[in-house]
């Protein structure tokens, strides 16, 4: 069995583009090994601690992913398959927490880029923190290590996963919202 490292906590979207690799393009089963950074995903590539690796490069609303780019620049591999995955952001809050005591608004950098307008229309006063990935902040405000009085920008699938409340669906800016994958293998 394959393993395929993710950039990405448990119920990121990464983690949905690398069992959409799984499923549509190869025959060989694998499990899904969730690194949460690119740069450990390639790093452990290198290593031979995963077959290959399944992070974001681009965004149709909010660009280069940065963090990638950057790791790619760093590592050596080849890439194997490019694809794109349609993607919505929720809105999560811990539940009992209504939205009136919400003052923070957390995720990944690339996720703030794709709801950038929907942040300054909807949440004007609310303080806008990067997090070091979408699910890994849904996973941390559920466990308590960020205040209750964050809401978090991450995918829907992170609600049940983690149980949080969504509050808000769909929030990015563009309603058609496709990020591209590479599937990375050694070199």
């Amino acid at each position: 069995m394959q393993k395929i490292g993710v950039m990405g906590a448990k119920g990121s979207f990464s983690e949905k583009a690398g069992e959409l690799y799984l499923t549509e393009h190869t025959s060989v089963p694998g499990e899904i090994v969730p690194l949460v950074s690119a740069a450990a995903v390639l790093s452990a590539l290198e290593a031979g601690e995963i077959d290959a690796g399944v992070f974001p490069i681009e965004n149709s609303n909010g660009g280069i992913v940065l963090e990638a780019v950057e790791a790619m620049a760093a590592h050596r591999f080849q890439i194997e398959l490019m694809f794109e995955l349609d993607v919505h952001h929720m809105l999560l809050i811990k539940e009992g927490v209504a939205l009136s005591e919400i003052t923070a608004i957390s995720s990944h950098d690339q996720a703030l880029k794709q709801c950038r307008m929907y942040l300054r229309r909807q949440w004007p006063e609310a303080a806008v923190e990067p997090y070091m990935d979408t699910a890994q902040a849904a996973a941390d405000l559920a466990a308590g290590l960020l205040p209750a009085s964050t809401a978090v920008i991450a995918p829907g699938r992170c609600a049940d996963l983690y149980g949080l409340q969504v509050a808000e669906k769909s929030v990015q800016d563009l309603k058609f919202n496709y990020t591209r994958f590479v599937v990375a293998r050694p070199f």
